[in-house]
């Protein structure tokens, strides 16, 4: 089956108006929720044990005088071999707090600070009737996206069809247009969004 729709080497046009911060403050709300966002996906999860945590050391090894050995408390020592570990990792909450009216600023300001780098094409999930991953490689040249650079595309609603043609395809990430982040936005080289997610992120973020 061929897909009109990748073939066409015609991208789509829409226009994308949203309000952005002001230029002197532009960089630091950015800044923020870039930092916001990739500190919240930390676990936070990494632990070292400390000598009163390790199992074992409850006796002295050897006598305090006598030996010619330096003094020794005990065999979980940090100094010893499978002792504990000073000022180790320990269990730690990485999460800001930013509220909702600077995140959608911030997400917007990425957006259009990206906006000369924002490929149009008509929509092509419903073509896709099965994955097609040579395909969409072969769609993208066409689109003027540039080898081995790193491609977002967004899309109104992800497709599992289209899902599964790019999640082969280095480099390439797709995400809705309901999904969109800063650090996605500003990590891609180029982007390539339909006319549809265009006029969606228009409705979904243009209500401040």
């Amino acid at each position: 089956m061929r897909h009109p729709q990748l073939e066409g080497e015609e991208a789509g046009s829409a226009t994308l108006e949203l309000a952005v911060a002001r230029e002197e403050n532009a960089s630091h709300i950015v800044h923020r929720a870039l930092i916001r966002q990739t500190n919240n996906a930390r676990q936070g999860t990494a632990c070292a044990k400390t000598r009163a945590e390790v199992r074992g050391g409850g006796r002295k090894p050897w006598k305090q005088k006598g030996t010619g050995r330096a003094r020794a408390g005990s065999i979980r020592s940090p100094l010893w071999r499978g002792g504990g570990v000073i000022f180790g990792p320990k269990p730690k909450d990485y999460n800001m707090k930013m509220n909702r009216k600077e995140r959608r600023l911030a997400l917007r300001t990425a957006l259009m600070s990206r906006i000369a780098d924002i490929i149009v094409v008509a929509d092509f999930a419903t073509d896709v009737a099965q994955p097609k991953t040579k395909e969409f490689v072969q769609a993208m040249t066409r689109w003027g996206v540039q080898a081995d650079s790193k491609v977002l595309i967004i899309v109104s609603e992800v497709e599992d069809n289209t899902l599964l043609s790019v999640r082969n395809i280095a480099k390439v990430k797709m995400i809705s247009a309901s999904g969109l982040n800063v650090f996605d936005l500003l990590n891609a080289d180029q982007i390539v969004a339909t006319a549809e997610a265009i006029a969606k992120i228009q409705e979904v973020y243009n209500d401040d």
